[in-house]
């Protein structure tokens, strides 16, 4: 289970997102909310990328106490992947799969599968936005994390790389158990089998009811 607690995150004297109680268990969650309502924030305070007030427990596992525990559990991709320009999707691939102890032969397969690995060696700035897209997506499924969290995973890619995501969501959430959230303007509920909707108004997350 995912709890967030007296949640408060601000930018200055600017409320970004605040969560006094929000529980999640394990399934597949659509986050939404118009620009600026703090989708990509909480997404972030979940990764561990942004400090804030209040905390997050992850199976009660602090990210304020167990910091790195926390972090081992989750994945994170970004709507807008920038890497250093110099490093290779080799270097990245490496890396990653090191930090979590995972088999490269699965991403590299995944690359392929994406059709981007005939630029494994290139330098990453030498890559379209939707080539980083997709390399960002296959660096979020390395390991075994039981949460991911994909912010707006499908702009950018092809018809064909869509698919190709939403078969690979489907397999993990329904052979491993692992919990999604993703941020997307984008309808694909069709695609996915949404547990619950999650939405950011007014700079506060909830359920919503159905």
């Amino acid at each position: 289970m995912l709890q967030f607690e007296q949640i408060e995150k601000y930018y200055g004297n600017h409320l970004a997102i605040q969560i006094p109680r929000l529980q999640l268990g394990k399934g597949l969650y659509w986050l939404k909310g118009e620009n600026g309502s703090g989708k990509t924030t909480m997404m972030k305070m979940v990764a561990g990328l942004h400090p804030f007030k209040g905390d997050i427990l992850l199976d009660g596992i602090s990210i304020k106490k167990n910091r790195n525990d926390f972090l081992n559990k989750v994945n994170f991709a970004e709507a807008e992947p920038i890497y250093p320009n110099f490093l290779t999707a080799k270097d990245l691939v490496e890396l990653y799969c090191s930090i979590k102890k995972s088999n490269i032969n699965e991403s590299i397969q995944n690359l392929k599968d994406l059709h981007i690995f005939d630029a494994y060696q290139n330098s990453v700035g030498s890559y379209s936005s939707g080539m980083l897209k997709k390399l960002s997506l296959a660096l979020a499924l390395i390991g075994k994390p039981e949460w991911i969290l994909l912010d707006e995973p499908l702009i950018t890619i092809d018809v064909a790389a869509v698919a190709l995501v939403c078969t690979w969501i489907n397999k993990m959430q329904k052979d491993s158990g692992i919990s999604f959230i993703i941020s997307s303007h984008q309808s694909f509920q069709n695609d996915l089998p949404f547990t619950d909707i999650i939405e950011v108004k007014e700079h506060t997350a909830t359920i919503l009811e159905r």
